[in-house]
């Protein structure tokens, strides 16, 4: 099946040669602007958020990246892509059950993925087998349909709350429908299971299962670390010397935390239950940031408190 090939480098605004901190950087900025919990346009936003994340699971990650680079040719050769012969497999691609004449490839919809992520990092199978029926010849032998295997992407917010996803699975000539609930405090790469709702058996053999992966949607404020959520709070040296109370984000509105007074860079704050699911925690990790530029006032005035202050920052000053 051919597929629209996605330029994921043009889908975040940056050259093929992009660095990973300006590929980070322009996902920042791109998925602030087009959150759905911010944006106008919620419908358009959506589609525009799932567009950058899937450019930044696929350009953030080296061995994908390399993987996606690694078409070289193939994409330049039109707008529709063909998987090079081989590309699928184990990691890659819808697989097919071995030898199996008339096997079909998996297509979803709803998971947040589109076609082309799907050909190159998503869909696979998993064989399916045997179980005996009735006598013992092999024409009397039931087989058991394969498993399929499939991303779905789910935004933090959904990860917090849970959800219920509609998803659509296309094989062959045939499309159906699955309510997919995603629990609070789901996981990255935690696998959804709906039995009986993969490949089906034959010879009076089980239907196979359906399993979704879950691929967390990259968040531009939030990195992830199980159930937490870790949050970088920038403080000027004031701020940290003589403490404050700041407003900090959270999936679920704001929150005021106060900054103890000689806050060091790189210590943790934690706000309770404001992780994902009933076990998740924010932890704001603060940095200290100073002026790239100062007026001669302002010069001043801090070459009196490095004269006054008595603090010594190196172990051999101290």
């Amino acid at each position: 099946m051919a597929v629209h090939y996605k330029d994921y480098y043009e889908s975040l605004g940056v050259p093929r040669t992009a660095s990973a901190d300006e590929i980070k950087k322009s996902f920042r900025k791109l998925a602030r602007e087009f959150h759905p919990d911010v944006a106008k346009d919620k419908k358009k936003a959506e589609e525009r958020f799932k567009e950058i994340n899937e450019a930044y699971e696929v350009l953030s990650d080296p061995d994908k990246r390399k993987k996606y680079d690694e078409l070289g040719a193939h994409w330049k050769s039109g707008s529709e892509f063909h998987p090079p012969p081989g590309f699928g497999g184990q990691g890659g691609g819808p697989t097919f059950r071995g030898g199996r004449a008339g096997a079909e490839e998996f297509h979803f919809g709803g998971t947040g993925f589109s076609d082309f992520f799907e050909q190159m990092f998503g869909a696979r199978m998993r064989g399916g087998g045997f179980s005996p029926r009735g006598g013992y010849s092999p024409e009397e032998l039931a087989e058991r349909g394969a498993d399929i295997e499939g991303d779905i992407m789910v935004t933090l917010e959904e990860a917090a709350r849970g959800s219920v996803r509609t998803v659509n699975v296309t094989h062959g000539d045939r499309r159906e429908s699955h309510q997919v609930k995603i629990p609070p405090g789901i996981a990255e790469g935690q696998k959804l299971r709906l039995t009986g709702r993969g490949e089906s058996g034959s010879g009076g053999g089980d239907n196979g299962d359906l399993y979704l992966r879950v691929r967390l949607a990259k968040h531009p404020d939030f990195e992830v670390d199980g159930h937490n959520l870790l949050y970088e709070l920038e403080l000027a040296p004031w701020e940290a010397v003589l403490g404050a109370e700041i407003s900090v984000p959270t999936l679920n509105g704001r929150v005021n935390i106060k900054i103890p007074a000689g806050t060091a860079s790189g210590q943790k704050l934690r706000v309770r239950g404001r992780g994902l699911g009933k076990d998740g925690d924010l932890f704001v990790v603060t940095k200290i940031v100073v002026p790239n530029k100062i007026s001669e006032a302002q010069k001043k005035l801090w070459q009196q408190l490095a004269h006054e202050s008595q603090f010594k920052p190196r172990l051999e000053d101290k």
